[in-house]
Formats: structure tokens, C-alpha cells, sequence
């Protein structure tokens, strides 16, 4: 299926696209909770103190384009109920505890465009996304304040340069808040 946006059409993604993520994390506190455990290295990241939520999603995105090789992206928006999904009357695809997702292949200017705001605030980001070649996963689940990614080492290591996106290292089997932020 196809849908029409920005004199576009984006194909809306299928349980196949993400059969890779589905039924492959973990429940619990962890990363792989919202990362399968098919990475090399795991990190968090949330807007540093007194950084604005537009600057710090900028500079994530920017991280990831200048670590990746030109593809499409796969972008996903949790169906809250009450959060923008963009593509309202597409068909979904489920993950993580039967979460209904809106699953686009785009890019990362739609990443950084197309949402008008999102449960963790104003920004733009989608919920999850990752590259067609899933070198990466970025996942923000439900109910936390901070967003997991799974990557290589110099992915992560370039994220951890970033001063505007305050990435964390943490273990598969460690605890993902960062320090100074709470579960709601």
C-alpha cells in the first residue's frame, strides 16, 4: 500500500518490514526492551539540560545521516490514541506488547517534518525508525522519557560526540534511564 503526502507517495510498511523487531526483544527495563539483541553496542540519548527538543532531534538525525550510506528510512508512530500518527487511515503493524505502529519508508527529512508532536513533547521524531539495511534502530517506548538505539560502536561513538544529543552507553542487560530521569 501506498499513501500521498508532500506531492508523494510512501509506501506504508508491512509485518514483514519488521519481522526482524517483532516478538525479539525482551520484556523488562533494559534496552532490549526496545532493541532486539542483534547490535554490537546500545546507548540512550535525551535532550541535555537547557537544549531545545527541536535542536537536540536535529543534531540526533544529523549523527545518524553522516553515519549512514544514502537509503530510505523506515519510520514508525506509536498509535496512542491520542498522538500524531500522520498516516491516520493506514494499516498498522503491531509490535512490542501488540502496539499498533504506522510503519512509512522515507527519509530523514520526513523523520525531522512530518509529526506535529509527540507524547514525549513537541518534537518530530518518530517513535522508531531505522534504515532500510537495519544497520541501526532508534526506539522511544511508550512510557519513557528517553529514546534506546541499538548501532555499531562508531555509530555510537559518533552520537557520544554529539554535545546536543547526550548519548549514554549502556550494557544489553543494564538498567536503560538514564541517571537523573524517571519511569512514568
Amino acid at each position: 500500500m501506498r499513501v500521498d503526502k508532500d506531492g508523494r507517495r510512501w509506501r506504508i510498511g508491512t509485518p514483514s518490514d519488521v519481522a526482524w523487531l517483532a516478538g525479539h526483544t525482551t520484556p523488562g527495563v533494559s534496552v532490549t526492551a526496545a532493541i532486539p539483541p542483534v547490535f554490537d553496542a546500545y546507548a540512550t540519548f535525551h535532550p541535555p539540560d537547557g537544549v531545545d527538543l527541536n535542536a537536540h532531534e536535529h543534531a540526533v538525525v544529523a549523527e545518524l545521516v553522516g553515519c549512514t550510506p544514502e537509503q530510505p528510512w523506515w519510520l514508525g508512530f506509536l498509535d496512542t490514541g491520542a498522538h500524531d500518527i500522520v498516516f491516520p487511515h493506514a494499516p498498522r503493524v503491531s509490535l512490542y506488547w501488540d502496539w499498533s505502529y504506522v510503519l512509512v519508508q522515507a527519509g530523514p527529512e520526513q523523520a525531522l517534518s512530518w509529526r506535529t508532536g509527540h507524547m514525549r513533547g513537541d518534537g518530530a521524531l518518530p517513535d522508531l525508525f531505522f534504515p532500510a539495511d537495519r544497520s541501526w534502530l532508534v526506539s522511544a517506548l511508550w512510557d519513557d522519557t528517553w529514546t534506546d538505539i541499538g548501532a555499531s560502536v562508531a555509530v555510537l561513538t559518533a552520537l557520544r560526540r554529539g554535545p546536543l544529543v547526550n548519548a549514554r552507553l549502556v550494557g544489553p542487560d543494564e538498567d536503560a534511564c538514564p541517571p537523573g530521569l524517571t519511569r512514568d
